[in-house]
């Protein structure tokens, strides 16, 4: 109804590090250092309103940043993409080069007496585009070039609600401002709640013509019924603690179970300084989230793995390695999302909806068909219960059995959070020579298990063939058979088959 969601680039499936305040080339190349140095891998770093001169969208600052682009180059050859921050407001400023393309073409929200509406925003005295209008979006998509030419492979709406900085009231656009609304007319209570969208969609629409061949990159804080069309969300300004913690599994549980799958939280909370404990949960779930994003303030403490002691750093390592590990694993689930809306994650009770125990179960979450993740969201815990929906499942780090329906008493030491595999499930993970692998659970005696793989590790807009594969036993064995209109043939990747072993 609202359409399909917006299939995100590879890279965008790895780690983003984000914060307001890097401030600087030699402060990003620090960091990039620290992730390079401890062997942490690292898939994007996002620049906040501090790269900007004078806060002004689509500017650089050329004191803190004099050349953007060769850094911008450095990083992806090593394997690194830029994201840009994007605001809708513009200084109005005479000179600003965007501010008089946006009056020569009438692009900005005007009140009922035709005088363009101001507000106050990051830059200072701002002004808005009307993005209900198709002529707004067409020009704003364009102004993306400059971005592009700066070397940002990626693009992060923020304070698009829009945000007005206010004394009192509602901090955004009064709600006598008027909006074309497709050619309709009305008041911003009317376009409120879609401008972001409008917005989303100028960006997504603009890049698909600067960069054809590559599918857009973009992150919006608000949006509305439809947004996923265009790329994905994340929490906002979060708070740090436990609540905060578990608050962004509600969060992106939500979303996608109102279609829009691709989202995560700020990792360690957007203000404050996370105890070392708190941040490594954090870190944890993360790691099994749509988006996997560290970010922060500029009051905020440190959030670099490193920043927060040795034994946080080796267990942050593993949530990170096991990630790079689960990339073909998480594109298969953008794949499915995009074809069939099925969220990348879901509540317990979606395997099972019959089960009245999984309904109320808010503390754990299916990864796709195959995964049952069971964070832990409390403190000073190094074991937790984990509800199981019917069937057998596989702790993964152990290879122990269970059986459900019911409830399991687990370890959850610091160094990891529970993490089961069904029986049966053939999930494709990245290999130890980076080609991809399928990664088998046995499925219980006299039941065939199998799996779902969409090979597709590229950025381009092919539509890759849905590969179905099958697990059963024969004899004393496992056998997985790529399923075809021919009958079954073997798979054309390595094979490893887990949980063989007899209970």
């Amino acid at each position: 109804l609202t359409g399909a969601p917006a299939l995100p680039p590879a890279w965008a499936l790895g780690h983003h590090h984000a914060r307001w305040g890097f401030g600087s080339e030699q402060e990003v190349r620090r960091i990039v250092a620290g992730y390079l140095e401890h062997g942490l891998p690292l898939d994007a770093v996002h620049l906040d309103i501090d790269h900007l001169d004078a806060h002004q969208v689509f500017t650089v600052d050329q004191d803190r940043f004099p050349k953007l682009p060769v850094l911008a180059e450095e990083l992806r050859r090593d394997g690194i993409r830029l994201v840009s921050i994007v605001d809708p407001a513009v200084r109005a400023l005479a000179g600003n080069a965007v501010y008089d393309g946006g009056l020569a073409g009438e692009a900005f929200v005007r009140d009922a007496s035709g005088e363009v509406v101001e507000g106050v925003a990051w830059p200072g005295e701002a002004v808005f585009p009307d993005f209900t209008h198709a002529r707004v979006r067409e020009w704003w998509g364009g102004l993306y070039e400059e971005r592009l030419a700066q070397g940002f492979s990626g693009f992060w709406h923020d304070m698009n609600e829009p945000t007005s900085f206010t004394a009192f009231g509602e901090s955004t656009l009064p709600r006598s401002a008027r909006h074309s609304l497709e050619g309709r007319g009305g008041d911003h209570r009317e376009a409120h709640n879609v401008y972001a969208l409008c917005m989303a969609r100028a960006g997504f629409e603009g890049l698909r013509k600067l960069t054809p061949e590559e599918r857009p990159f973009l992150l919006s804080r608000s949006g509305w019924a439809g947004m996923q069309r265009y790329g994905g969300t994340w929490s906002g300004d979060v708070a740090t603690g436990w609540p905060g913690l578990r608050a962004s599994l509600a969060l992106v549980m939500g979303l996608g179970l109102c279609g829009v799958p691709y989202s995560g939280p700020d990792v360690g909370g957007f203000d404050g300084d996370p105890s070392p404990e708190l941040y490594l949960r954090w870190f944890q779930l993360g790691a099994y989230l749509p988006l996997f994003r560290t970010h922060a303030s500029l009051r905020a403490g440190r959030r670099e793995p490193w920043e927060f002691g040795d034994e946080v750093l080796e267990h942050a390592r593993v949530a990170l390695v096991e990630r790079r590990r689960l990339l073909p694993y998480f594109m298969t689930l953008a794949h499915l999302a995009r074809r069939t809306g099925a969220p990348f994650v879901r509540p317990l009770w979606w395997a099972a909806p019959e089960e009245r125990a999984l309904r109320d179960c808010d503390d754990a979450f299916l990864l796709g068909d195959s995964l049952l993740v069971a964070p832990v969201l409390t403190p000073g815990a190094d074991r937790r219960a984990v509800q199981l929906p019917w069937g057998r499942w596989y702790d993964t780090a152990t290879g122990r059995a269970y059986e459900g329906p019911g409830q399991v008493l687990v370890d959850a030491p610091l160094a990891r959070i529970p993490v089961f595999a069904r029986a049966g499930a053939v999930l494709p993970v990245r290999g130890e020579d980076g080609g991809l692998e399928l990664e088998v659970w046995a499925p219980a005696r006299g039941r065939t298990g199998g799996g779902l793989v969409v090979p597709d590790g590229g950025d381009g807009w092919e539509e890759p063939e849905i590969e179905r594969y099958t697990a059963r036993w024969t004899g004393s064995r496992v056998v997985v058979e790529r399923e075809g209109e021919d009958g079954g043939c073997a798979p054309s990747y390595p094979v490893r088959v887990r949980g063989t072993a007899e209970r």
